[in-house]
């Protein structure tokens, strides 16, 4: 019943994530007062998301260092500087605004890009080192991006962002992969499917509180909004962009290719749309919480044009945040 739960999830998740968005701006009062819920949820869901990660795969991959640290560094250093010259032009340089679009391409990648991967027939083996590397280094490298780029504009709070990262994010991932070595793998076969829905559940309930917080953001659909929007959806292009044009400067081949492209556009939005609630004033969210409904899309449509054969789709493209 729980597989047949989680299937049906899976199918509904772009529903999943702007309708959440949509309940809780409307229902702001009934949302808000459980803010303080979210980091333990977010931990949960990561939990859950990492019980398919192990050492093993990161001790294989080590022998080609290079497509790991060209992916770091496209992540955390020349994305982020993109979004920030992008939002200085684009958004009359609005301290929160970019902000938000630094926060939204300094998290690190989504562990959902491992789907996108296997879907396109990519790297698997590097694509869960990039993301357990990139896992463990975010509470030293995302705060250290935040103040190098936007910390003299606004107040951020960045041992606690290092702590908030730590908590919701290497800890239950460490807790899953170690899990997943201790029991050779069964954990993820037995355990997996069962939360897997709760954790889908858990995402819808965090976008809903994380959107309820900065309804007042969202008050009226006016041309500034709008506008904002579209710099969004440009910044998030910017990632899969990146990836693919990288790995084919440097010669990759098509697994490398399709690895880049998504782990360099795939970004843990939700862990940053909870840090951006809890460590920065409330506006920083907005480009965060817009850049979650456009994510999945971009990876749909990069995915598609630039690495699925059209002679032969690939298998359904079911989507999670």
């Amino acid at each position: 019943m729980l597989q047949a739960i989680n299937k049906r999830l899976e199918q509904c998740m772009p529903l999943i994530t702007p309708t959440s968005v949509i309940l809780g701006i409307l229902l702001t009062v009934y949302f808000k007062p459980y803010t303080g819920l979210v980091p333990w949820i977010f931990a949960f869901i990561t939990f859950s998301g990492s019980l398919s990660l192990n050492f093993k795969d990161l001790q294989r991959v080590l022998t080609q260092p290079l497509p790991i640290a060209a992916s770091l560094v496209l992540l955390h250093g020349i994305m982020p500087l993109i979004a920030w010259a992008i939002g200085k032009l684009l958004l009359h340089g609005d301290p929160h605004l970019v902000t938000g679009l630094v926060l939204l391409l300094a998290v690190p990648t989504g562990i959902v890009s491992f789907m996108w991967v296997s879907m396109y027939k990519g790297n698997i083996a590097m694509t869960l080192s990039i993301i357990l590397i990139d896992t463990l280094l975010s509470p030293f490298v995302v705060p250290g991006v935040m103040t190098l780029l936007v910390g003299a504009d606004v107040d951020m709070d960045v041992w606690g962002m290092m702590k908030g990262l730590l908590i919701m994010v290497v800890a239950p991932s460490v807790l899953g992969m170690l899990l997943n070595g201790w029991t050779g793998g069964r954990v993820k076969t037995s355990w997996g499917p069962r939360l897997s829905p709760f954790s889908k559940i858990g995402l819808a309930f965090v976008i809903m509180i994380n959107s309820a917080v900065i309804a007042p953001y969202f008050t009226g659909v006016t041309p500034e909004l709008i506008w904002t929007a579209v710099v969004i959806i440009i910044v998030v292009a910017v990632g899969y962009l990146a990836g693919f044009l990288g790995s084919r400067l440097l010669g990759w081949d098509r697994g490398l290719t399709v690895t880049m492209t998504f782990n360099c556009g795939m970004r843990n939005i939700s862990a940053g749309a909870v840090l951006a609630i809890a460590y920065f004033p409330p506006a920083v969210a907005m480009p965060v919480i817009i850049g979650m409904l456009f994510q999945q899309m971009m990876a749909s449509f990069f995915g598609y044009f630039l690495l699925s054969d059209r002679k032969k789709k690939p298998t359904d493209a079911t989507a999670a945040a």
